[in-house]
């Protein structure tokens, strides 16, 4: 599955499934590491963690390989690494804390909240 077309669908599973604040990076051209990374809250640890084991599932299924899979002994962050696209998965305290999308200095702009 092509890179855009599968974080459209990662965006739109969290959607469905309720996270909030979704948002989208383009970092292709500031990191080797990925080329999307997907940041979104959930409201508790309980979401949190099922939010991130509906991403691995939903990616294992489109045959998409899981890299690793961080932060799921607490909860308040889970980092879910599909390669090519790593999603965030935090409690809105824990990512106002971090503030990923201020660390990546990015513009008002370069970020969508509706994919890319």
């Amino acid at each position: 599955m092509k890179t855009k077309l599968f974080v459209d669908k990662i965006v739109a599973l969290l959607d469905d499934k309720k996270a909030e604040d979704i948002v989208t990076l383009h970092v292709r051209d500031m990191t080797s590491v990925t080329d999307y990374m997907i940041i979104a809250s959930g409201n508790s640890g309980p979401q949190i963690k099922a939010l991130a084991n509906y991403v691995h599932d939903e990616a294992k299924k489109d045959g998409v390989e899981i890299l690793g899979m961080e932060g799921t002994e607490s909860n308040e962050w889970v980092l879910v690494d599909l390669g090519s696209v790593i999603v965030h998965l935090m409690q809105p305290e824990t990512r106002s804390y971090y503030e990923l999308e201020r660390l990546w200095n990015l513009k008002p702009g370069d970020e969508t909240k509706e994919g890319i």
